[in-house]
């Protein structure tokens, strides 16, 4: 290979020197051009690499200049774990965005049981109501406590409602409250492409408990 490397990565064109992609002997970017060249080729003769070129250009200043980005943070962590660049990896899982998202949010989330399948418990449930409709709403009952589960299941026998469109999240042991998790659904949501809001949901009168403490209507607006 040249000393001088040529890139088309996802559109976008760089230019660098061997030495810089290898930096890292053992990272994926240097396993691509050591040895016998293991990626195909544009019709400039660029070797093309089939990642979002927008990120790249961080990677690449990282590799030259041990600059760690300070712009969109999320992308270029993605991008790191792809190419397995992992002294970049460490850095980037010091800053406060992607701490805050892998060992704050997604751990206290882990302690919430089937929280990932109830998320698509409630997408499914809200594609399902949505024929003819602008919006469609999920109720979602979050207790914290084993206590307020108990309290759910009696609540929820009261209910004058199909009982199964009901979704569940909890009992948790972690010290986020019910309002933190209702937060992480919406943002959980509309992570996925959709347009979510919440708010308490009110049942009619003769209700035995206060349906605020555990229900929650999330409205789905489709247009």
């Amino acid at each position: 290979l040249s000393p001088i490397v040529e890139l088309n990565v996802g559109g976008e064109m760089y230019t660098t020197t061997l030495s810089t992609l290898k930096k890292h002997p053992g990272s994926k970017l240097a396993e691509m051009f050591t040895g016998q060249p293991k990626l195909r080729t544009d019709s400039e003769g660029r070797f093309f690499i089939d990642r979002p070129g927008t990120y790249f250009k961080y990677i690449l200043e990282y590799l030259r200049s041990n600059q760690v980005p300070t712009q969109c943070i999320q992308d270029v962590y993605k991008e790191a774990l792809f190419y397995d660049i992992e002294p970049l990896i460490k850095q980037l899982e010091d800053s406060p965005q992607i701490f805050g998202e892998l060992v704050a949010r997604k751990q206290f989330l882990a302690r919430v049981p089937n929280y990932s399948e109830n998320i698509e418990l409630m997408i499914r449930i809200a594609r399902a109501e949505a024929v003819a409709s602008r919006r469609s709403s999920v109720i979602v009952c979050v207790v914290r406590t084993e206590e307020d589960a108990a309290r759910c299941q009696d609540a929820l026998n009261s209910l004058d409602m199909d009982k199964k469109s009901v979704v569940k999240f909890g009992p948790w042991k972690a010290a986020p409250s019910i309002s933190d998790l209702l937060d992480c659904i919406q943002m959980d949501v509309e992570a996925k492409g959709y347009k979510v809001s919440f708010q308490p949901h009110i049942a009619e009168k003769g209700f035995r408990f206060k349906s605020h403490d555990f229900f929650y209507k999330f409205l789905f607006t489709w247009w």
